[in-house]
């Protein structure tokens, strides 16, 4: 909770900069605690038992946005406005959003985010701005929509608005407007197996909207200072279903039988930067391709959901419109997820910088999270990679010192929902492949521990990157354009090319001793690099053996490990 201070006009609790982190934390519990009941209801708009994981990722990117706006604050000795904190939360929604749902949430908090950037000062101003921050919210999110249908979450946050809307003309104050929204919100939900068939054969109410009200059941705690965690109610006097929507594989009632017939096969989803006549012309040739279109976004970004069998086709219309970019395709399947394999004893999930490592890592067995650079995975994608792997027990390889808190965050999540997990203190992408050498499912779980995390250990790492300006390091001043060698994470040598700097730094790792050195090359540096630094160790050190791999896109130059 944010400090009960009281302010000028004796509120304990505003609507401030405060306010929002406080919103995004309890959200962030809330739809954590729902998040497997709202993925069980999933029936609408196809039931792929996603949409409570889509909903939790999409906020959390949001609250790692508004978090990143409070630590820029901090360091400059500032404090953020309410406008910092909503534009913040509303950008990172939109650049983090997953699937159907996260799409439409996205664009819920940006219409939120265009009034409440100018609410004004006080408590009764702060109510009225909520007011109409609910009220268009609602009205962006059916305008993003192709199709709007109701007895979904779009349903549910028009009757927030209204809910809201209605205690003007009294002495109601903010947190007074967000718990009758919340309370709109709920009692909407109960009425959506009424209003939509699928729902109403399955028995359930709405996915999104289950969501929607978790979050708005969040903001009013966090405006009244009290902390309901009240659980959603997801059933419509009925048992719950299975995660494929249906309540028993054996029970092929109409549109139960297979969740995915009939309908498109590929979920597309990417960001794109585009003008906004682009964009319309867009949403007209996506709209004939498929269906459960969404576009959300503005002043030049959108993100972008749709359904569709021609995924190149989708992807082509957004080139045609401009750039997109964090494109992200998913087969839904042939199947209920009901029919999934049984655990496993022992998996290992792997962060990695390029597709090349990823499939290196793949080959042998692990599950693969591929990031880029400057763009470090959430802890719910390590959560879902971990689900994924679908094992017991599982060691997780972040292969970065700066994840370690949300590999450690991940690993509690997992570790709640009944997966034993170990995060190898891997800093680099060598120490993962070093660790992941040595990963014995048929040994101890604890053994398994010990030895990846001693490979790990034992393996020095070091990463060659081109500096962008004038800089002091470790090793003197560079300029743009030299190349740096770090070496364990420091800078320790300045070169002017990519070659001469990476047999210096060869030679001072060995100077230590080795046994193997392991170079990863970026999708940029030529073969025959890995072929002279090759033979370089070959004539330079005695009894050293040297592989090579291809990082692919992403990976950095180059990698270097010596074990």
């Amino acid at each position: 909770m944010h400090p009960a201070t009281l302010q000028e006009d004796d509120v304990p609790y505003p609507l401030d900069a405060a306010a929002v982190r406080t919103w995004c934390g309890l959200a962030l519990e809330a739809l954590g605690r729902e998040r497997e009941q709202i993925d069980a209801i999933n029936v609408y708009p196809v039931a792929d038992g996603d949409t409570g994981t889509n909903l939790y990722l999409t906020l959390e990117s949001a609250a790692r946005a508004v978090e990143a706006a409070f630590d820029g604050h901090g360091s400059a000795g500032t404090a953020p406005a309410l406008a910092d904190a909503v534009g913040a939360m509303a950008h990172g929604a939109l650049i983090g959003a997953r699937g159907n749902s996260g799409t439409i949430l996205a664009q819920l908090l940006r219409g939120m985010a265009q009034v409440l950037v100018a609410a004004p000062a006080g408590e009764a101003g702060a109510a009225e701005a909520l007011r109409r921050a609910l009220r268009r919210a609602a009205t962006a999110a059916y305008e993003a929509v192709a199709h709007p249908v109701e007895g979904t979450v779009l349903t549910v946050a028009t009757a927030a608005a209204g809910a809201a809307e209605r205690t003007a003309g009294g002495a109601a104050g903010v947190a007074e407007v967000a718990r009758a929204a919340h309370r709109g919100a709920a009692e909407a939900l109960e009425a959506t197996p009424g209003q939509l068939a699928v729902l109403g054969k399955a028995g359930v109410v709405d996915a999104g909207g289950c969501g929607l009200v978790a979050l708005l059941g969040a903001l009013a705690d966090a405006l009244s200072g009290e902390v309901t965690a009240v659980p959603v109610a997801v059933r419509a006097g009925g048992p719950l279903p299975e995660p494929s929507g249906c309540a028993a594989a054996d029970r092929e009632t109409e549109g139960c039988a297979d969740p995915h017939a009939g309908g498109p096969a590929f979920e597309v989803i990417y960001l794109l930067e585009a003008g906004d006549a682009e964009v319309a012309r867009l949403r007209a040739r996506l709209d004939r391709l498929g269906d459960s279109l969404v576009v959300v976004g503005g002043d030049g970004l959108w993100n972008v959901h749709v359904h569709v069998d021609d995924a190149g086709a989708a992807v082509e219309a957004g080139i045609e419109a401009g750039r997109p970019y964090r494109i992200r395709i998913t087969h839904f399947g042939a199947g209920p997820r009901a029919k999934e394999p049984a655990l496993a004893a022992r998996s290992v999930v792997a962060v990695v910088p390029g597709a090349g490592l990823a499939g290196l890592c793949a080959g042998a067995g692990a599950t693969t999270v591929t990031v880029r650079p400057g763009e470090p995975p959430a802890s719910g994608e390590l959560v879902q990679a971990i689900r994924q792997a679908r094992a017991h027990e599982v060691m997780l390889l972040p292969n970065d010192p700066e994840l370690r808190h949300t590999a450690a965050a991940a690993a509690e999540q997992a570790r709640a929902e009944g997966v034993r997990v170990a995060v190898i203190p891997t800093r680099s992408a060598v120490q993962g492949l070093a660790a992941l050498a040595v990963h014995e499912p048929g040994r101890s779980f604890d053994e398994d521990v010990v030895a990846m995390t001693s490979a790990a250990g034992a393996t020095r790492y070091a990463e060659l990157a081109v500096a962008e300006h004038r800089s002091w390091t470790m090793a003197g001043v560079c300029q743009a354009g030299d190349v740096l060698g770090l070496i364990d994470g420091d800078v320790a040598v300045i070169g002017p090319d990519l070659a001469r700097t990476a047999m210096t730094v060869l030679d001072r790792m060995l100077s230590a001793g080795g046994e193997l050195v392991t170079l990863v090359l970026g999708a940029d540096v030529p073969e025959a690099l890995g072929e002279q630094l090759e033979r370089h160790v070959r004539e330079r050190h005695l009894a050293v053996d040297t592989v090579v791999y291809e990082g692919g896109e992403y990976a950095a130059p180059l990698l270097i490990g010596v074990e």
